[in-house]
């Protein structure tokens, strides 16, 4: 069975998708954003899959791969396109090659024309292509820069993606409306750019004529791109907190280690959030904690000390979650929560106040 994720980083507007073989667990990663990676070490994590492969389809000019701190990280290889000019890849991919995972694999089909090396990856059954910057929603990347064609992209389109199954379902690199699939048959009949009866000339004449501004992040991006994300990849932009052993999920929320804090109770300000009622109830309190409904909290988080830590808490952890998040938009930094709340605490047999259970 195939897992598909379609992830999002809304900065840039780039989607980064991640295929695993579900037997096996491996996995690939194709176009991964810098300041994404946590997130996506997350998701791997919660889904026990091993990362195999980043794949770049291109060197991105809006952003920063996050191909190398994923192989800092997992030791997952980087692949890029040999045509790319980028250092520093573990592997060059070349039209016709595989980039396989467990049992599956991605198909790789050079279409230049936003770049000179963008490739495209073709799902082993032909139900699933990644396009990248080449074929977008109802529209193409750019070729107004970096060896840009767009006579070769109109080729490419033509001859590597239009030629799949009606079928298939397109995910590009980006999308800038929220849109988040199309096809093949879709994008042959109404693509405005190039689909229905345009020709070459036709195409080529409407991109020259796009008049685009600069990308914002070019300067940035490209050179870092150009070494697989290591020139803008300052290790410390990724630093793990330091003042407690702290995880971090999928869903953004950084967890705190029971035993860690159960030794440490006195260094940490630990905020109940639930109700009253609760506080005083069964299941009982945390030693040092302080309670501060969670309806109650944006309005009294100044009575916090921003110098200390907090640790957030309720039933069982989803309320705290959402704590953790009410005090980083009050400007906390060192905030975790208590995943499972005060019924993971009991089950554990840590240490209660006023409890009778």
């Amino acid at each position: 069975m195939l897992i598909f994720r379609q992830l999002f980083d809304q900065q840039s507007s780039t989607y980064t998708y991640l295929l695993a073989d579900s037997t096996t667990g491996e996995a690939v990663l194709v176009d991964p954003v810098f300041e994404q990676v946590r997130r996506e070490i997350a998701l791997l994590g919660e889904l026990g899959l091993r990362l195999l492969y980043t794949i770049d389809t291109h060197v991105h000019a809006d952003h920063v791969t996050g191909a190398w701190m994923l192989k800092r990280r997992t030791g997952s290889q980087i692949a890029m396109s040999a045509a790319s000019g980028a250092e520093g890849a573990s592997r060059y991919l070349n039209h016709g090659d595989r980039c396989e995972f467990g049992t599956r694999y991605l198909g790789v089909r050079a279409t230049p024309g936003h770049t000179n090396g963008c490739i495209s990856l073709v799902l082993d059954d032909e139900t699933m292509a990644f396009t990248g910057d080449c074929l977008l929603i109802r529209g193409t990347g750019r070729t107004d820069f970096q060896h840009g064609d767009p006579r070769a992209m109109f080729r490419a389109v033509h001859e590597q993606i239009f030629t799949l199954p009606e079928t298939c379902l397109l995910f590009p690199a980006h999308d800038y409306r929220g849109l988040t699939v199309t096809s093949v048959g879709e994008e042959r009949r109404f693509n405005p750019r190039l689909g229905g009866e345009l020709c070459e000339d036709d195409f080529a004449g409407y991109m020259t004529n796009l008049r685009l501004p600069h990308p914002k992040q070019i300067d940035v991006a490209v050179p870092a791109n150009l070494t697989c994300g290591v020139a803008a990849s300052d290790p410390t932009q990724m630093a793990e907190p330091d003042w407690a052993p702290l995880t971090y999920n999928f869903a953004g929320i950084w967890e705190i280690n029971p035993q860690w804090l159960e030794e440490n109770l006195r260094s940490v300000q630990i905020v109940d959030v639930r109700e009253p009622d609760e506080f005083d109830g069964p299941l009982g309190r945390i030693p040092e904690a302080r309670l501060i409904s969670l309806g109650e909290l944006a309005k009294r988080a100044g009575e916090l000390a921003q110098e200390r830590p907090i640790v957030t808490v309720c039933r069982a952890g989803g309320r705290s979650a959402q704590a953790t998040v009410i005090l980083r938009q009050s400007g906390f930094e060192a905030v975790a929560n208590l995943a499972g709340g005060m019924l993971r605490w009991r089950a554990e047999g840590r240490v209660v106040e006023n409890g009778s259970m």
